[in-house]
Order: C-alpha cells, then sequence, then structure tokens
C-alpha cells in the first residue's frame, strides 16, 4: 500500500476519503462484524481505514503512554482530563502494535499530521501523544491500534458484493458515542432501523 495518500485519483471514480463504511449483517470476516470504519485515504492505490467502533480489551490510554515511555509510572495519575479520557481502539488487524491518533485539526504535526477531510485528521507519531499528555492536543482524539487496508479494487469489489454500506462521516459519532452505540447510529444516520437491517438480512 505504498504512494496510498498521493495516488493518482480517476475523476470519474468515487473516492471515500472521509466517509465511514458500515458492515452489513452478512459480513464474511468476522474481525469486521458489526464495523464502522471511517476512510483515511483512498484511490487507485487502495484504502486505508480506522476501526472506530471496537475497544482495545484491557488496555488504557495511559498505560500505553506508560508503555511508550511518554509518561513515567507516576505521571500516570496526574494526566488531564482530556488524555485521561482518549479512548483507546482496535483499528484493524494490520499493524496492530502501531498507534494511530484519529483527531480534530486543531492539532497539526509539521509533515506527520494527514488533513483528511474537514475538521478531521491522522497523526501516527509520538509527539500527538506527548502532546495530549500535556494537555497541548486536539480537542477530540481517538487512538487506534493498527488499522485496516486494502489492495487496488478490493474495497471496491466488497462495496460491489453489498459488503458495506457508506455515509458521510459525522464528528459526533467518531470521537463523541459510546463505541458500542457507532453501529446503530451509523445505520441511523442512513436512515436504516438497525433492527430492520438485521431481519432482512440473507434477502434480496
Amino acid at each position: 500500500m505504498k504512494k496510498l495518500a498521493g495516488g493518482r485519483k480517476d475523476a470519474e471514480t468515487e473516492y471515500l476519503d472521509g466517509k465511514l463504511l458500515i458492515a452489513m449483517p452478512g459480513m464474511s470476516d468476522e474481525r469486521f462484524a458489526r464495523a464502522v470504519i471511517y476512510i483515511c485515504a483512498h484511490s487507485e492505490d487502495g484504502a486505508m481505514g480506522i476501526v472506530v467502533n471496537q475497544p482495545a480489551r484491557r488496555v488504557s490510554f495511559s498505560d500505553l503512554l506508560v508503555q511508550l515511555e511518554v509518561i513515567g509510572e507516576d505521571e500516570a495519575i496526574r494526566l488531564p482530563r482530556s488524555a485521561e479520557l482518549v479512548p483507546v481502539l482496535k483499528g484493524g488487524p494490520v499493524d496492530a502494535g502501531r498507534g494511530f491518533v484519529l483527531h480534530s485539526d486543531d492539532y497539526h504535526a509539521e509533515a506527520s499530521t494527514l488533513d483528511i477531510d474537514e475538521g478531521v485528521a491522522l497523526t501516527a507519531t509520538l509527539d500527538i501523544l506527548r502532546a495530549i499528555a500535556r494537555g497541548q492536543g486536539p480537542m477530540r482524539a481517538l487512538l487506534a491500534l493498527g488499522y485496516s487496508g486494502w489492495s487496488p479494487g478490493q474495497l471496491e469489489a466488497e462495496l460491489q458484493a453489498n459488503g458495506w454500506l457508506t455515509c458521510a462521516a459525522d464528528a459526533d459519532i467518531l470521537f463523541d458515542a459510546p463505541p458500542e452505540s457507532k453501529y446503530d447510529r451509523a445505520l441511523r444516520k442512513l436512515g436504516v432501523d438497525p433492527a430492520m437491517l438485521v431481519s432482512d438480512a440473507g434477502h434480496a
């Protein structure tokens, strides 16, 4: 997935940067069952996104800051409240040991922040973790461990096979909603009743 962010884009092709993917009930890959994915980059070279509704179990943001030596153990109890509230999510199966911070665009690190869509950016360096720990980071943020990736044409094929629904991203869904509610909220944003979608699964 090289040159992902800078891949050539065909004006006739609809790319999904800044959009949400919502897994259909019949999703065959159980890693993405009921997943809501924010697409960070999409071009002819493939696509990259962050799952925003699967919490990472038994790990907190402060724990990770200590593990990465951003702060010392004694500093963990003195983090600003904004840092304590940053959720840690499973962003996807690729590079699961690497952290990606999806955040509001009021924070920008030169040469390392990718502006995705209006109000949303992605940074994957320790600088943003240090800034958050000091209370100088973005107003809204989530930390994802790993990401979801598609090779050229793969996401398009999955969309044609009705594996995903798509909708415009909503910052409130990305950053504010409890992870467990994001799937239903994203469906309702499309005007879809989650209960009806489940009951209709498998029927053309």
